[in-house]
Parts: C-alpha cells; sequence; structure tokens
C-alpha cells in the first residue's frame, strides 16, 4: 500500500485530506508541524508526501529541501495559498515534484497524486543524447551543461529530455503533458510553464543560451539547435 505522509497544520483541511486518501486506499499518516513530518518521514519513509508550506515551526521551502534530501526517491507534491510564481519556482527549486495552490479539488489532487505514482519509476533510454552545449546521460539521468552538471530534479530532466530529444521541433504543450507528466493527466496545465521557467534560468545560469528554449504561445515550445 501506497504510504502518504500529509503536512498540514491546519485540523480541518488536514482530516479531509487524511479522509479522502484513506478512501481511497493510501496508507496515511498526517503532520501538523515541520518537526513532527522529519520525525516521520525518519521512522517510516513515506512513497508521497503532500507539504504545506505554511507550517509553523519551519519554513515550508527549507522543509521541503530538507525532505528532498533525505527522501531523494519520494514524490512531494507542495500545497501553498502563495500564488506569485516565483515562490513556486523557490518550492520546485527545493525540491518539489508538483504543486497545487488552495483551495483545490479533491479530485484533481487525487489524479494528480496517481499520476506522479505512475511515473515515479520510468524505464531508462540507453542513449546520450548532445544539443549545442548540452549533453544528456539518459540512463543514468543526468544533464551536463559544458562538462557542469545541472541540478535537475526528476520532472525538469524529463522535461528537458523530452524538449532535447525532438530538438528542432515544435512539441506541443498536450504532448509535453503526456510525456512528462500522465495521458491521463486532470487539471491545468501551468505546472508546465513553471517548470520551463526554472528549467531555462538552470540552463542560462550555466552558460547556455537563453534563447535556446523558444515559446510559441498558444503551441508549445522548441529546443533550438542553433541560437
Amino acid at each position: 500500500m501506497t504510504r502518504v505522509l500529509v503536512v498540514e497544520d491546519d485540523p480541518a483541511i488536514g482530516s479531509e485530506l487524511v479522509e479522502a486518501l484513506t478512501g481511497n486506499r493510501y496508507d496515511v499518516s498526517l503532520a501538523t508541524s515541520g518537526e513532527q513530518a522529519l520525525e516521520q518521514a525518519r521512522l517510516r519513509a513515506p512513497d508521497l508526501v503532500l507539504l504545506d508550506l505554511g507550517l509553523p515551526d519551519i519554513d515550508g521551502v527549507a522543509l521541503c529541501r530538507r525532505l528532498r534530501a533525505a527522501l531523494p526517491y519520494t514524490v512531494i507534491v507542495v500545497l501553498t495559498a502563495r500564488t506569485q510564481e516565483f515562490e513556486v519556482v523557490v518550492a520546485l527549486d527545493a525540491g518539489a515534484d508538483d504543486y497545487l495552490t488552495k483551495p483545490f479539488r479533491l479530485t484533481e489532487l487525487l489524479a494528480r497524486l496517481r499520476a506522479h505514482l505512475r511515473r515515479q519509476a520510468p524505464p531508462h533510454d540507453e542513449r546520450t543524447l548532445s544539443v549545442g552545449l548540452l549533453r544528456l546521460d539518459l540512463p543514468a539521468r543526468r544533464a551536463y551543461i559544458g562538462g557542469e552538471e545541472l541540478a535537475l530534479r526528476p520532472k525538469e530532466f524529463d522535461l528537458l529530455a523530452a524538449l532535447a530529444s525532438r530538438a528542432g521541433e515544435v512539441v506541443t504543450r498536450e504532448q509535453l503533458m503526456d510525456d512528462v507528466w500522465d495521458a491521463n493527466w486532470f487539471g491545468p496545465t501551468k505546472t508546465l510553464d513553471v517548470h520551463v521557467f526554472a528549467l531555462r534560468r538552470k540552463l542560462t545560469e550555466h552558460g547556455e543560451d537563453p534563447r535556446r528554449i523558444t515559446t510559441l504561445r498558444g503551441r508549445g515550445y522548441r529546443y533550438e539547435i542553433e541560437v
């Protein structure tokens, strides 16, 4: 049974999440503070963490970073009332795989969790891929710019591989959502834009041309062969 750790200090939201997840046959535990979350994660490593960023004792982003260090293969989904895009990017950089903005529908949350768990261990491709300064070691899931390794979250790596493997081609939003998230993904595709924003920033920080990933409004994205 899939183990889920819910980290939420609001009693009403916490109990609702526990009830909904338990009813869908998840093995659920609840932590109402950051310290409780760290202790529970240490004693019983979860397969998935639902993390509220607004906790009373530890900053949610800092806690996300600590959980990611302790649980490298656990799916972390941030629950946040914060709507500024840069705040969401900070959480993704800290190790979150995805986010949901409060208030959210339980049906959407459950669908996203199923999508993440289906794709938690994707098969390895036996190729190495190079475009411009970028080199992807697909079996090892590692990315390099000019020999320097990028620190990418799992979804960022999948997104970069999906774009680079079709370099020079327009990859539609729908194709990227199918490839990187799931063909049965439920909910808005805003998460794609946030991940592209974070990925583009990481590439340029390591010396890649900022024009390497082109946005084609209303269509999708293209990883340019030449810039």
